[in-house]
């Protein structure tokens, strides 16, 4: 609890100052104003994080944090759980859709054991920070305990942490859990309040219950534990997942290092929620990366008060989007570094 504290003391609001002098900038850029658009505010964001005029971002890191779900016993996915553990072994070994495509900008894949519900060997390239073997079943209790969800949170601001004091100065979000949506489903229900309904997808294979049954287990175990809505903690404690608390905890830590932290889609957005209600600030760190194909994607992002860069019909997640996203952030920097103003571009015509 004292290394979760002191991470949310730690966090101060993006500089505004400094976000000034880049819109400044980028409206004198020789270009009609606003015709980057999108870009445009990427790029006063990164400025505003990192407190330079010419953000670099050239040492990016997608932390994939893996667990396993009780929840899985009531048949709300179709996928069996070893899928977890072999899925958690391909990582290191660079044969997952998310190492696939961080490829792309050189991001390096950081795996965490958070709670798989097997054990992974000791040499396998993951980092072990197992706090029990998956959450228990939350149609019959609480995912885990107050005491496991604060834990789960702080392995994720010690990962992250320790990947930024390595040099990384773009972190992203990424999970792998099967049964994860429906944790997600049930976080999304307590914070928006709104019917389960809602916010419940298919995920990466619903079970032969369908959406119907996935429901009624989320409702099931929203009225047998009563989350508070206003304790980010017993949310996560109660419905929630383990992946789901480190993953909030990664994106605190970014915060507290001011550091840009690109989240995924659906799950990794509930976790930057999470995030949220421990300490609101954590916003000005957040580019979200894409807009899930879950139904609650979209809720959950409104929520948070973010607008997706992309749209690319994607719900895999493992940090897949935040690693497509990744070269857009290198175009808002190389527009910073390498446009001129239309006053620079005078001086030299007349030189």
């Amino acid at each position: 609890m004292h290394l979760l504290q002191q991470t949310i003391q730690n966090i101060q609001g993006a500089d505004n100052k400094m976000m000034e002098q880049a819109r400044e900038r980028i409206d004198a850029l020789s270009k009609p104003p606003g015709s980057l658009g999108k870009l445009e505010s990427l790029a006063v964001q990164l400025s505003g994080i990192t407190g330079q005029l010419f953000p670099k971002i050239d040492n990016k890191a997608v932390i994939v944090c893996a667990a396993d779900h009780g929840v899985c016993d009531e048949g709300v996915t179709s996928n069996p759980q070893n899928v977890t553990v072999f899925q958690t072994l391909n990582f290191p070994k660079g044969l997952t859709g998310v190492c696939a495509i961080a490829k792309i900008t050189n991001a390096k894949i950081v795996t965490v054991d958070v709670g798989v519900k097997e054990d992974i060997p000791f040499d396998a390239g993951v980092i072990l920070k197992k706090i029990k073997y998956g959450t228990d079943n939350m149609a019959k209790g609480p995912a885990m305990s107050r005491e496991e969800a604060i834990q789960s949170i702080e392995v994720g601001i010690e990962v992250a942490t320790g990947e930024i004091k390595n040099g990384a100065n773009v972190l992203g979000t990424g999970e792998m859990g099967i049964g994860n949506t429906t944790p997600s489903a049930a976080i999304l229900s307590v914070l928006h309040a709104c019917n389960p309904l809602e916010v419940t997808g298919f995920g990466a294979g619903v079970g032969p219950g369908g959406i119907e049954h996935k429901v009624e287990v989320i409702q099931k175990a929203i009225t047998l534990n009563k989350p508070n809505r206003h304790d980010a903690i017993d949310i996560l404690a109660k419905v929630g997942g383990l992946e789901i608390g480190a993953m909030a905890g990664v994106v605190l830590a970014a915060a507290a290092h001011r550091k840009p932290v690109v989240i995924d889609g659906f799950i990794s957005t509930i976790a930057a929620l999470i995030a949220y209600e421990l300490e609101p600030k954590v916003k000005d760190y957040i580019i979200p990366s894409h807009t899930s194909e879950e139904p609650g994607a979209k809720i959950a992002a409104e929520l948070l008060g973010v607008e997706p860069m992309l749209h690319m019909n994607m719900r895999l997640g493992e940090g897949s989007g935040a690693a497509l996203a990744f070269p857009i952030l290198d175009a808002a920097c190389s527009m910073m570094q390498n446009m001129a103003t239309l006053e620079e571009s005078m001086m030299l015509l007349e030189k």
